[in-house]
């Protein structure tokens, strides 16, 4: 079978992509800007031996997916910044639980209601630090349909093989824009499947005992094992415990899995910086505006400026931002809110003092001109 060429809104090739990792239970309430995920997947599983369940609000949504994955099925819902506040509860419960799941955050203004049909990139740190105690967290992006559709098939299989919540931070623009989609056939792209466990129906299943590689192989709820499920720190067999070795090394083992991979879970696509003067690091729809200025200033000859554009944003790709910056005169952090990355940057440079942020507040996308207007009062500074 070949390709499937189609011209969607990138909401669509979210949905698209998570019918393609094969998910196959969605739950989820609507929320503007995020609404058409949820909309177009209450056709697409039934049509695809999944289910689709609307929920009474984001904190069942979120209890519903790590349900519907301890039951057998890869899962998924989607939201947006006040409903991503609502289900951090329970993304904390995935996380100790090591439950694999996807949550979209389709990001708009805030606090609180905010703006509700404009554009901003204000749950950046809401997905890094929303939930409580301390853990790490993947959350992805993308700048553009195609790459919506990708990150969305990788957040599947990083759920998968790290059993964890994967987060999709896109925005209100990325999520409404239509571009060309190209779905590839079925097994042109690597979908990584659930790993269950080979311990025989009887015998002592370890729900939480690492094989070599790091991987945990996972038994359906009802498919004979006895395991337990718990929001507690727990022993290997799913049981709580206050043990402080149990609890220290489980920790640890949460944390490492992903903060200790960070260079294998990068992803990122970078513009014209080997030779690059002033380095633009962006992400989302502040990356098409990026791209587009840098783009505009090497065919005009006008500056030597590159662009770093960041798809996974956590873990944070600390030494890829150092290696990427390491000659540059300044770095600007191109995004909409009020520099909510930009100490991640700063933290990661071995000269924080020339990393600046050109940012866009005001529901509305940076445009190259806005951009433009920073890296000229940062170039008079003579960096």
């Amino acid at each position: 079978m070949s390709a499937t060429i189609k011209f969607v809104q990138g909401n669509a090739a979210c949905a698209e992509a998570a019918i393609y990792a094969g998910c196959g239970f969605f739950a989820g309430y609507p929320i503007t800007p995020s609404t058409e995920i949820a909309e177009l997947l209450a056709g697409m599983l039934p049509e695809n031996g999944g289910k689709f369940i609307q929920m009474e609000d984001e904190i069942a949504s979120m209890c519903a997916i790590i349900g519907g994955s301890l039951a057998g099925s890869k899962t998924m819902t989607a939201t947006s910044g006040p409903g991503f506040s609502l289900m951090q509860e329970a993304l904390g419960y995935a996380v100790i639980a090591e439950v694999p799941c996807v949550v979209a955050s389709v990001m708009r203004g805030g606090p609180a209601t905010g703006l509700p049909t404009k554009v901003a990139q204000a749950d950046v740190m809401q997905a890094r630090w929303g939930t409580h105690g301390d853990h790490a967290i993947i959350a992805m992006t993308a700048s553009n349909i195609q790459d919506v559709f990708d990150v969305t098939v990788e957040a599947f299989n990083m759920a998968e093989l790290y059993r964890t919540p994967v987060v999709l931070l896109f925005d209100e623009i990325v999520g409404h824009m239509r571009e060309k989609l190209v779905i590839p056939s079925k097994g042109e792209r690597d979908v990584v499947e659930r790993l269950r466990t080979s311990v025989p129906l009887g015998k002592d299943y370890h729900a939480y005992l690492p094989r070599e590689d790091g991987r945990l192989p996972m038994s359906d709820y009802g498919a004979g094992h006895r395991f337990h499920v718990t929001g507690l720190f727990h022993d290997i067999h799913g049981f709580p415990s206050e043990n402080p070795e149990v609890v220290k090394n489980t920790l640890h083992r949460l944390i490492d899995k992903i903060e200790g991979k960070r260079t294998r879970l990068a992803r990122w696509k970078e513009y014209f910086l080997d030779d690059a003067e002033i380095v633009l690091i962006s992400y989302g729809s502040s990356a098409r505006s990026a791209l587009e200025y840098v783009t505009t200033c090497r065919a005009e000859g006008i500056r030597k400026v590159g662009l770093l554009e960041l798809q996974t944003i956590w873990p944070f790709p600390v030494e890829l931002i150092r290696e990427k910056v390491a000659s540059a005169n300044a770095v600007l952090v191109v995004e909409m809110n009020m520099g909510q990355l930009l100490p991640n940057v700063k933290s990661a440079m071995h000269n924080p003092e020339r990393a600046f942020l050109a940012n866009r507040i005001d529901g509305m996308l940076i445009t190259p001109a806005d951009i433009d207007t920073f890296v000229r009062v940062v170039d008079g500074r003579g960096m």
